[in-house]
């Protein structure tokens, strides 16, 4: 079956209305946590042979993550799925105004190889929730996981609404010819900027979620035990190829002196004296990568602590490299390794102005304990995110949105941002024909006149109403009812006397 039949068989699914129950999409949501709970040992195996991935990244980072982003979309569905209400003026104050969230139609979603499981599956949960019809495009380079995936997910979830395309660049081509209602891809600039020229065909909106250099400052008031440890846990999970790993480090040379020591102790306690015997380290995905990280390693003119390699086992050892500068080979490119430069500065304005210099990066990572230097990296750095004084872990709150900005990506996800990504905000406006809301928008005919400009002018400014004033009306409607319903009952009640002053004709 081709490409554009898969495509065929979603958009005709998503036209039957078949995604629109809102217990539909519960189900399948549910049926998604069943997969993983059952299946945990196949995509662990899985994930060993792509990548040698150690058992406790492969259940942390990869399959409870997925476990826990859509636990947490059943959490919030109802939530995340009922109309928002909101503000309105004068004008319309007897109005409804709220905004629906519609499915946007059928999407594609593009994985990743570096974490096969997180980064294909993850972003499912808030496609399903809002309502779509979704294409999966595991990555080639997974192809265990790919394989997986596309045997297990027609039998827990409707194969109709949701199918998984595999193969490699030629069908991943064929895919983008197609016309999607959503592009949703994670994986590098490079890739990205063909994904968002293919989108341009049809005026697809994409979701680029990418990478760059993600730089480390650390300052000489930091904790440099604890800095260690997580700038080292962070870089090296993966073997360094995850899009949020420091990238390279900004100090001082006395802070280089005192952090090189704390990483070089900690890679013997963590992973022996012989890493590469480790079971904590997994593997580059491929020779291709391996040869890149070992070209950049030759080419470099700093110093290099470590730096051994094994192409026979795709193992690269945990680096440090000093005496890197801008225009150093590690500094070219996103390494996306276990290779870690540190380039030494003066003082945070100057780490801040090399920074600057560059791209924006998906994140940034500050550990200090002034708070003035935290906020100066806050307001005169731009990136997707930032942590202070730590890595990687802001990934875990799906109530921040994740995302890059300029050459690190466009759009975000996570938690309800994954749900409004896929989803189209309708705005909606519900009118009556009472006579009081047309007396307020009966300016508007013709004939024209400067004071109906002037009372629409009134009516419509844009101004900080306080919540009593849009209740007005309905407390003046409940007060006049009540009236009428006080006279009624006096008239019923008091006949005599209302006979004495009301014509008999008028009761």
């Amino acid at each position: 079956m081709s490409e554009a039949e898969e495509v065929e068989i979603c958009r005709r699914a998503f036209n039957s209305g078949a995604t629109k129950p809102l217990e539909w999409r519960r189900q399948q949501l549910k049926n998604l946590l069943k997969m993983m709970d059952e299946n945990g040992p196949a995509f662990v195996q899985a994930l060993t042979e792509d990548i040698r991935k150690p058992l406790q990244e492969s259940l942390t980072l990869e399959i409870e993550y997925v476990k826990n982003i859509t636990r947490g979309t059943l959490n919030f569905f109802d939530d995340w799925t009922k109309d928002e209400y909101v503000e309105k003026n004068i004008l319309t104050v007897l109005d409804e105004t709220y905004i629906h969230n519609d499915p946007l139609g059928v999407v594609l979603i593009m994985g990743a190889w570096n974490y096969p499981v997180q980064l294909t599956l993850g972003p499912m949960p808030g496609a399903i929730a809002a309502g779509n019809c979704v294409i999966l495009k595991p990555s080639e380079l997974a192809s265990s996981v790919s394989k997986v995936i596309a045997e297990l997910l027609p039998k827990y979830l409707d194969p109709q609404c949701f199918r998984v395309i595999e193969g490699g660049i030629s069908e991943t081509t064929r895919l983008l010819e197609c016309k999607f209602d959503h592009i949703f891809f994670t994986g590098s600039t490079k890739v990205g900027q063909i994904v968002r020229e293919a989108s341009n065909k049809h005026l697809t909106p994409v979701t680029l979620e990418l990478g760059g250099k993600s730089p480390t400052y650390i300052c000489e008031s930091a904790n440099m035990e604890l800095t260690a440890r997580r700038v080292l846990w962070a870089k090296m999970i993966n073997l360094g190829q995850t899009c949020v790993a420091p990238d390279y480090v900004l100090c001082t040379e006395p802070v280089q002196k005192i952090f090189i020591e704390k990483v070089q102790g900690l890679i013997k306690e963590w992973y022996g004296e012989n890493p590469q015997k480790s079971a904590d380290l997994c593997r580059i995905i491929n020779r291709r990568n391996f040869d890149r990280l070992s070209a950049m390693l030759d080419k470099t003119r700093g110093k290099v602590y470590g730096g051994k390699t094994d192409p026979d086992d795709l193992y690269i050892e945990p680096t440090l490299v000093t005496g890197v500068d801008f225009k150093d080979s590690l500094m070219q490119e996103e390494i996306f390794g276990p290779i870690l430069p540190i380039v030494t500065v003066k003082n945070k304005e100057e780490a801040i102005s090399f920074i600057n210099s560059g791209e924006k990066p998906l994140t940034l990572y500050v550990f200090t304990t002034k708070k003035e230097t935290s906020e100066a990296f806050k307001l005169g750095t731009t990136s997707g995110s930032a942590v202070i004084n730590d890595a990687i872990v802001h990934l875990s709150v799906d109530t921040l949105p994740f995302g890059g900005v300029g050459q690190s990506g466009m759009g975000a996800y996570h938690g309800k941002y994954t749900f409004k990504e896929f989803s189209h905000q309708k705005s909606i406006l519900v009118r009556d024909f009472s006579a009081f809301g047309e007396y307020l928008g009966n300016t508007r005919y013709p004939p024209y006149s400067m004071p109906k400009v002037n009372r629409m002018n009134l009516l419509v400014k844009n101004r900080k109403v306080p919540g009593f004033v849009y209740r007005l009306p309905y407390v003046a409607c409940f007060l006049l009812g009540a009236a009428c319903g006080a006279v009624g009952y006096y008239i019923a009640n008091n006949q005599e006397i209302v006979r004495k002053y009301i014509p008999e004709g008028l009761l």
